[in-house]
């Protein structure tokens, strides 16, 4: 046999040897790290950011929403640094080949859920041109599930710039409503969105959030009117062919306000207030409705771990762990509490504490929230920018993707 054709073979056997031994070893090792399930990541995301909604430009006159108060955004102060740009650009996201390339990165990245955030004003929907215009309409609306928080808040001159420098908390819209416009709005959403197969549901259930309590409280009149009014939503989601509602509380800090409630003789009101509402679950929205967010990213994650351990041992329901990018609320209002140190790799850190979470609690759903998708105003999104470009997105893969 030629030499040279020889140790041509013996090179190839070699080469095909070191390959299959290497690839069994990174099968083992995989096999080893991967996880037994798969994992829920759902990020917020605020749905101002939309350049074809009529109803956006008396906040945002020039017409491409929330985007006006980014791109103007300077340093507000030394060692300030929010000159931040999107790498992707102030996109239209009611645009559905736009929404579509987000669906394809978020999904390459670990994030499988969007959590929409929800308005009802003035008797009529509000912003519901990003989901409905662009991720239903999205060619690949299918990789991904989406449920619906209601952002039932007031409209102040928050996200006015214009306005809201002079500290006037005026009301524009009010997120309180009536049992009828309280029973108008479930119909429709049962309708227009549960029964859709992209809608997130938890054994069968669609999951439906909750975000200010207090002020749904008010607008229906008390706790037993209101606890009413969730036992009507939950029968008329199962009159539409659910086993149930997944109804989901928004967790803030120990301030319910229990006035016409009567716990008995209960040690722990604050879980009996929930229970007797007939939420199923809860999860946060961010960190800032909870602890003291002018701290060091991972002093944070302390506090936010105690917190977790406090739910834990205080409520019935199911807790879903969440994270929160980051706080910095000054492009809207000037002046913020700041996060600080909240870089991609400390933001891992706290996915995996997340993940820890979930694993030690197999009997839920594998859930993780994060805060957000795209809150540029408040400084917490996972969109890249040219701070840390990726970042944040491939924290998430690693985590909960590759299994790194």
């Amino acid at each position: 046999m030629n030499t040279t054709k020889y140790f041509l073979i013996i090179a190839i056997a070699l080469i095909t040897f070191q390959n299959s031994w290497a690839q069994n070893k990174t099968a083992n090792k995989a096999a080893i790290n991967s996880p037994s399930k798969t994992y829920d990541i759902a990020a917020f995301l605020y749905p101002a950011y939309a350049s074809d909604d009529p109803r956006l430009r008396p906040f945002w006159p020039k017409g491409n929403g929330e985007w006006e108060t980014v791109l103007n955004m300077q340093d507000r102060f030394p060692g300030h640094y929010w000159n931040r740009k999107p790498l992707w650009g102030p996109l239209n996201e009611a645009d559905p080949a736009v929404m579509g390339m987000q669906i394809d990165q978020a999904t390459k990245h670990g994030v499988n859920v969007f959590i929409f955030d929800w308005y009802w004003y003035d008797g009529r929907p509000f912003m519901e041109t990003t989901l409905d215009n662009g991720f239903l309409k999205a060619d690949n609306s299918n990789k991904m599930k989406f449920y619906l928080m209601w952002a039932n808040h007031d409209v102040v001159n928050t996200w006015d710039t214009r306005l809201n420098k002079y500290n006037e908390n005026n009301v524009i819209w009010t997120g309180k409503v009536s049992r009828a416009e309280f029973e108008k709005i479930c119909k429709r959403n049962i309708e227009k969105y549960f029964k859709l197969p992209q809608y997130y549901k938890i054994d069968g259930k669609p999951v439906f959030m909750i975000y200010d309590m207090p002020q749904l409280i008010s607008g229906l009149g008390g706790i037993e009117e209101t606890t009413d009014a969730l036992k009507w939503f939950t029968a008329e989601t199962k009159k539409a062919g659910f086993p149930g509602l997944e109804l989901q509380l928004t967790m803030w800090n120990i301030n319910l306000n229990y006035s016409g409630f009567d716990g008995g003789k209960t040690q722990n009101p604050e879980n009996a207030f929930v229970k007797k509402l007939g939420f199923n679950s809860a999860t946060h929205y961010q960190f800032a409705h909870f602890t003291n967010v002018n701290e060091d990213y991972l002093k944070i994650l302390d506090n936010v771990k105690k917190e977790w351990a406090r739910i834990d041992t205080a409520f019935e329901f199911k807790y879903y762990p969440h994270i929160s990018v980051g706080w910095d609320n000054s492009p809207r209002t000037g002046t913020s509490a700041v996060v600080r140190n909240n870089t991609p790799e400390n933001f891992e850190k706290g996915l995996r504490m997340a993940k820890e979470f979930a694993d030690a609690h197999p009997k839920q759903v594998p859930l993780i929230t994060i805060n957000s998708w795209n809150e540029w105003t408040e400084t917490s999104y996972l969109q890249p920018d040219n701070v840390f470009g990726y970042g944040y997105l491939n924290a998430i893969k690693k985590v909960f993707v590759d299994y790194k």
